[in-house]
């Protein structure tokens, strides 16, 4: 099987289910920008800073973000193919990756200006993809309980990585810089 098809040249694409919407559609948009995600968590996870727990947590994290990445590149209705499922207890892993880093931080007064480290830089612009991507999977409007748990997934999943580049940054005792607005 080739790796190129065609059938996108006019700038369309298939939706799982087989329905061809245009490339700038928010779906595509959307189901993009969580793969660009992944990719930005890929980078963090190659850095030899990375601690063996964290390095796990986020192929478990890269895992969800395909199946999120599934979910968003499924047609609305109308398929019948069984497709990966994000559950509440993924949310509840993030949750508890974050309460068990944040315990070991010092308490946080200011917002904290990102970079310090190539690092911490790279895990500051996954969350601000991961911003980004939960932004863009608001615009569909879908209620469907899967909709509502990738949305909720990719809100915690930005809390994760903030707190993540705070870890990191600690265990590197690397100094955070406080931003201190000027008034």
């Amino acid at each position: 099987m080739k790796v190129y098809t065609k059938t996108g040249d006019k700038g369309q694409t298939s939706l799982i289910g087989g329905q061809r919407v245009s490339k700038n559609d928010i779906r595509i948009d959307s189901y993009g920008t969580v793969d660009e995600l992944n990719s930005w968590i890929g980078l963090i996870r190659d850095h030899d800073e990375i601690p063996k727990k964290q390095f796990d947590q986020l192929i478990e994290i890269q895992d969800r973000l395909f199946t999120i990445g599934s979910l968003l590149a499924t047609q609305p209705e109308g398929t019948k193919m069984k497709l990966p499922l994000v559950l509440e207890s993924d949310i509840q892993f993030l949750e508890e990756a974050i309460d068990e880093m944040n315990d070991q931080l010092p308490p946080m007064r200011n917002f904290v200006l990102p970079g310090g480290k190539q690092i911490l830089s790279h895990c500051h612009i996954a969350r601000c993809v991961c911003r980004r991507a939960e932004r863009l999977t608001t615009g569909l409007k879908d209620e469907s309980d899967q909709y509502q748990i990738a949305l909720k997934y990719l809100n915690r999943l930005s809390d994760y990585l903030f707190v993540l580049s705070r870890k990191i940054a600690t265990d590197l005792n690397i100094e955070e810089i406080q931003w201190k607005p000027r008034v």
